[in-house]
Order: C-alpha cells, then structure tokens, then sequence
C-alpha cells in the first residue's frame, strides 16, 4: 500500500507513477475523496466521544435530582457515538480497498510503459557458437535421462515433468550452490511453507492483477505459493524488526506453483514454463534509505552466480507496466538461448520499497523512537528454469554436456554429463 500522507501531500507524483505504468489515474482522484470522507469521519467521531467524556463527567457532578433528568441525553448521545464510530470504521475500510488498488510508486529512471519497453542495462558474456546443429534443452535433457515430460503429463497433466536422474541432482546442485553462495553473504536459510492464508498473499500484492496466475484451495481458504517471497514477506508480518545491525536476509527454498493463465500455446515445449518448479529465493529487510544499495547487492549476486556458470545474460530495467503492484523497480536477468536465438528470463530482482511492509505491517523503530515501515526486496538465486540455459549453452557435438567447473563439487566432481540413451 503506498502512503496516505504521499497520496495527500503529492498526488501528482501518484498519478505520474500510475499512468507509467498503463493503470488507471482516476483510482487517485477515487482515494482523495475516500481519505477525505474518513479523516472527516475520524473527527466526527473524536468530536463526539469527546462530548460524551465531557458529559459523563457532568453527570457525575451532577446532583441526584438532576441525574435522572440527564439519562436521555446519555443515551442519546451515546448511540450518536456509536454511529459515528461505525461511519468512520465504514470509511476506514472504503479507504484501504480504493488505495490497495493504486500500486507502488515507481521510482526515478524506471522507464515508463509495458512489457516491450525495458532498457537494456548491460550485456555479459559472448553469446555461444557451435560448429554443430544444437540441441534444444528437452531433447538434451532426453538424451541425458533428465527430463521426461511425457510421463509428467501422464500423472499431472500439461506443462508438468519428471526431473530424473542427472536432471534431480542438476536441480539440486544449482540450489546447493546458490544455497552456498546466500550463506557466505550472510542469508539465513529457510524451509518455506507453500501454502499461505489470504491475508499474507494479499499483503505481498499477489491477489491484485496477478491472480488468475495463483493456485486457490477454496475449502480450506488457502493459497498456493509462486515463489518463497511471499511466505518470507509474511514471515514479520504484524512485528516490529530490530534493524540496528542492519538488513535481516533470508534465503528460501521452496516447491512454487503457478497457473500460468494466459500463456495458452506459449512455450509448451521442455521446462521453460511449468506450472510447478523449485526456487531459491532471498529476501531482505531493510531501512527505506538503504533500499537501492540492497537491490544493486542482490543484483550482484544473481550475476556473480551466472557468470560462475558460464552463462551470457542481460539485465534489464523492466518497464513501469511490466513491475507487478508491489515492485517500484525490478531487473530482470536474461540468459541466452542458443536454440531459440534468444534472451529469456532466468532471474529478477524487486525493490518493493515500503509496499509490502504497509500492508503486512512489518515495522521499524527508528532514531526518534517511533516506528516506520520498512522496505522489502527480492531476488531469485537459483530455479528449475536455469537446466535450460546450462544444457543449451554448454552442450557438446556428441550430445554431452559440459559441467560449469564451480557446478562440479556439487555433483560429486562429475565433469561431464554423457546420453544415456532412451527414456
């Protein structure tokens, strides 16, 4: 949610920020008139409590003869008390939906637009050659006894797979390895739950224009997770941090599921767009000051570990319409896919500045003993996707495929996975 007082003080940075990002400028003039019917609300009903706290302690000073006569304007003034007390929690409520639809405020350079309007920030790595024909992932994989799709669209249905053999332990030594990596650079490690209640997934932006993509269990009012962000968001939720030392950095590891609604005949081939995947997830809270220097560190991770896999990427300064509610900025990491003659997303990163935290009501103190919001970020470190890039981008004329040399401790040395055969 962004802040009332910015809305108030700023609305022309509010409208600037919505009509970047392609959403709807009106929703601002819509939270003015509702900030403005309750904060009228809210003194309406102060007044009047006021009145009453005046009045009871003339009644009580009143004398007996007296008392009697006043009980009406007792009642009567307490049930005007009562009513104002439900028109500003009626006002209260109207608020908080209208401006929960207004989405973060984009910050400084982000460029205006949609999906097709992103900046290239920078390009690392030569883009692979071969002297061969190369292979897509899913027939690489095949041949490598790594994936098998059919069978996971024979137990689950379409756009689920079986990761076998080499493939499970490439899925895992990409996690380790990354897990590593988030530990070394000061992450605590987490086991996420995969299911969350409303209000948490509300609370990270998940249920605004986003939510045809997430998985419902409606009889027991649950949702499914896509990434380990949102429980780790909801981790503090309601609490008041202690970030005197600095940043509180998570890492999580979870099982995420998306519906992926609308990418109907959209890469429906191999493991690019599934609905269930694992991922490794940070996570960082942080003071509001400090929130770009964290994005530019976690950013710097994501392509610390690319460039150890051999990997040639971009990143992207993601367009205002192409953020998501929560974020006010998000790079996006993009590999190169020999087979596809393209750049495809791997990872990102979002500053979702005080966003999150408003809504989920995760708190600092600061120097003056008060309490503020705090800021949220995120940045995937490691997921089932990137097998794509590595088998595509290190495969060899006969099939096999070379093991990125920082990769090899976590598969047991193993510096080359060989075909074996059919599945």
């Amino acid at each position: 949610m962004i802040d009332p007082q910015l809305l108030r003080e700023n609305p022309d940075l509010v409208k600037a920020s919505q009509e970047a990002r392609r959403s709807s400028v009106e929703l601002v003039d819509r939270a003015l008139e509702a900030d403005g019917v309750r904060r009228s609300a809210i003194a309406d009903f102060e007044r009047l409590r006021a009145e009453q706290n005046a009045f009871g302690k003339r009644v009580a000073q009143a004398p007996a003869d007296e008392k009697k006569a006043l009980i009406a304007e007792v009642q009567q003034l307490a049930a005007s008390v009562k009513d104002a007390a439900q028109r500003s929690q009626d006002a209260e409520a109207d608020f908080t939906t209208v401006v929960r639809g207004i989405q973060n405020i984009v910050l400084d350079g982000v460029p205006a637009g949609g999906e097709d309007d992103w900046e290239l920030v920078r390009e690392v790595g030569d883009i692979p050659t071969f002297d061969f024909e190369p292979l897509d992932h899913l027939a690489l994989g095949e041949a490598l006894g790594a994936i098998d799709m059919a069978r996971g669209a024979k137990v689950s249905g379409a756009r689920f797979s079986f990761l076998t053999g080499i493939g499970a332990r490439l899925e895992l030594a990409i996690m380790n390895m990354g897990l590593d990596r988030a530990i070394a650079a000061g992450f605590i490690p987490m086991i996420t739950p995969t299911l969350v209640k409303p209000e948490i997934m509300s609370g990270t932006g998940f249920l605004g224009e986003h939510a045809d993509e997430v998985y419902s269990l409606k009889d027991d009012d649950l949702y499914l997770t896509g990434t380990s962000e949102v429980a780790l968001a909801g981790y503090h939720s309601d609490e008041i941090l202690n970030l005197s030392d600095g940043p509180l950095r998570y890492v999580g590891w979870s099982t995420c599921y998306r519906r992926e609604a609308g990418s109907y005949g959209k890469d429906t081939r191999g493991i690019i767009r599934v609905h269930q995947f694992t991922k490794l997830e940070m996570f960082s809270y942080v003071d509001p000051a400090d929130a770009e220097a964290e994005h530019e560190r976690l950013l710097a991770h994501q392509e610390g570990i690319l460039q150890d896999l051999g990997l040639s990427y971009r990143v992207i300064d993601t367009a205002a319409g192409d953020l998501g509610s929560s974020a006010a900025r998000k790079f996006d990491v993009e590999a190169w896919i020999p087979t596809q003659n393209a750049y495809r997303e791997l990872t990102s990163t979002s500053n979702c500045t005080t966003y999150q935290a408003r809504r989920l009501d995760i708190r600092s103190r600061t120097e003056t003993g008060k309490t503020a919001p705090v800021a949220t970020l995120n940045g995937t470190l490691g997921t089932t996707r990137w097998i794509v890039a590595l088998l595509e981008t290190h495969q060899q004329a006969d099939g096999s495929v070379v093991v990125p040399e920082a990769l090899r401790p976590y598969l047991g040395g193993l510096d080359v996975l060989v075909p074996t055969g059919s599945n």
